[in-house]
């Protein structure tokens, strides 16, 4: 049976994850479900039926819910590519939103669009409509947000528009070195020394310059009885973190910072960046993707 009363459904759809949000008529958040159905897991023709799969309990037979979806959904390799809003801009007041032709009369599906950019080329899917979702709290901010991931986006804000952002593949190039790289068999799996973290982080981020040539350090440290794999993986974490604030420095220096992410990437970077006497906020990545997605229902009167 489906659940009545449902005014929209939200979906945050990235590479690896899809998670979906059903809100009521006031607007409140009333269940949300999560698969790892994501873009990257899923061929063309997929898409729909993962979605069905996952959000078919919230559906009544004699009802069309509209759905919002952000993210790598929309991306080339995604369900329909959506368009992409140039910088600057303020985010989700670009281009219309791309709608999906579905077979399931129950759903009418939304595509948000995404970011790009032309010098230095650059776009963003996802992170737009979380940093929209945070502006809508905070109306009057100006400085630069912080979306730590897999492709860590910095995001320069000011009066509500986007004037640039940039992308660091830090998250991604964790995951290669780490399970793909020489230095695999001088890590543990998940443990962590955070003491370890910081002071990697610290040297990382005042002489981004010698990361590449301090990597095989932690493989013959672990060789020559130096190190354990705990601290090991903790320092290429901070390493590698820390070369991305040191790089980014132009970016965030005197600058007000937000960081919106999970609350352990944020922690991460919030630590990095207070080794550097750098002050930041945090922000909830499901309230700013929420918040961000409400912004969409409004806007074709899908939501109060």
């Amino acid at each position: 049976m489906g659940q009545p009363a449902a005014q929209w459904i939200g979906v945050d759809w990235g590479t690896t994850n899809l998670r979906a949000y059903l809100v009521d008529q006031s607007g409140s958040l009333i269940a949300e479900l999560e698969s790892d159905k994501g873009m990257g897991n899923l061929k063309s023709g997929e898409f729909e039926g993962a979605l069905i799969e996952l959000i078919g309990p919230w559906l009544a037979e004699d009802e069309t819910v509209k759905v919002f979806a952000c993210g790598m959904v929309g991306a080339r390799q995604g369900w329909t590519e959506a368009k992409y809003c140039p910088v600057p801009c303020s985010p989700l007041q670009g281009p219309e939103f791309t709608r999906v032709a579905t077979a399931d009369p129950r759903i009418e599906v939304f595509i948000l669009p995404g970011l790009s950019q032309a010098s230095p080329a650059d776009v963003m899917r996802g992170e737009e409509t979380q940093v929209a979702g945070f502006l809508a709290s905070e109306p009057d901010f100006s400085g630069v947000v912080c979306l730590p991931g897999t492709h860590t986006k910095w995001v320069d804000v000011n009066a509500g528009v986007i004037g640039e952002f940039h992308t660091f593949i830090t998250g991604e190039l964790f995951s290669l070195l780490a399970q793909h790289s020489i230095l695999r068999h001088s890590l543990s799996e998940d443990g962590e020394d955070f003491s370890a973290f910081k002071t990697a982080a610290r040297e990382a981020a005042r002489h981004p310059e010698k990361m590449v040539l301090e990597l095989f350090g932690l493989r013959a440290a672990s060789l020559l009885g130096d190190s354990n794999p705990d601290i090991a993986r903790s320092k290429l974490s901070g390493m590698i973190i820390g070369h991305e604030i040191g790089v980014a420095r132009k970016f965030w220096a005197g600058k007000t910072i937000a960081i919106i992410g999970a609350s352990k990437l944020v922690s991460l970077y919030q630590a990095a960046l207070s080794v550097e006497g750098a002050k930041s906020q945090t922000v909830d990545t499901k309230f700013a993707t929420l918040a961000g997605l409400a912004i969409a229902a409004r806007s074709i009167g899908a939501a109060a």
